[in-house]
């Protein structure tokens, strides 16, 4: 292995509770049911869109854009309130050690993604990252692809680490092979139904050896 792709929300960065309480206000507002932590991520996916749809919004009555940009003002309103995973850091510190190159491919906004990176005092662990040209949270493949491209990174030595569905679905469209953490958006059963590695937590890449 030569080279990590980082997912960054959920899988390095631990904002399962802010990404909650922020969508909570906005299905208060519109008296929708709010969600607990198990009824988030048995639901929650990508594009958002269709998540929102899922838990009660009606994109007939008001445009995505409305609650999108409210959540979005909620989240970073609050996001450096964010911390680490546990051992976030010192799995960054293992890689960086061995000579592994790490880049982030997140469905965060990049300039936002520039920035928290830098909050956390963690953005020199990466040779390149990549966010969205917006904050609508749609698919990262294609941006997956142009970093492949402009980072040179070589598929057969690649791996992506995120902790949702949809990033073993973006490594499987860029030909690479993917390990997905229980311990962010989606709930260990939804990810093992992609049948690749599910492992509990960052700490887990350790102990096991796979990095």
């Amino acid at each position: 292995m030569k080279s990590v792709i980082w997912d960054w929300n959920g899988t390095l960065l631990d904002d399962l509770d802010h990404c909650i309480a922020s969508i909570n206000v906005l299905l208060e507002k519109r008296h929708l049911p709010t969600l607990n932590t198990t009824q988030y991520k048995a639901v929650f996916s990508f594009p958002v869109k269709d998540y929102y749809e899922a838990i009660g919004f009606d994109f007939s009555r008001e445009d995505f854009a409305i609650p999108a940009q409210e959540f979005i003002d909620l989240y970073n309103g609050n996001v450096e309130k964010c911390t680490l995973h546990h051992e976030a850091a010192a799995v960054l510190e293992h890689l960086k050690k061995k000579g592994i190159k790490q880049f982030v491919l997140s469905a965060m906004q990049e300039d936002m993604l520039e920035r928290t990176l830098k909050h956390q005092g963690i953005y020199n662990y990466f040779d390149a990252i990549a966010g969205l040209d917006h904050h609508y949270a749609t698919s990262k493949i294609e941006r997956g692809e142009q970093l492949i491209h402009h980072a040179g990174i070589s598929k057969e030595n690649a791996v992506m680490i995120g902790d949702t569905i949809h990033d073993f679905e973006v490594a499987q469209k860029l030909g690479i092979e993917c390990i997905l953490i229980a311990d962010g958006h989606q709930s260990a059963e939804r990810l093992k139904s992609t049948g690749t590695r599910v492992i509990d937590s960052l700490g887990d890449l350790l102990k096991n050896g796979w990095i």
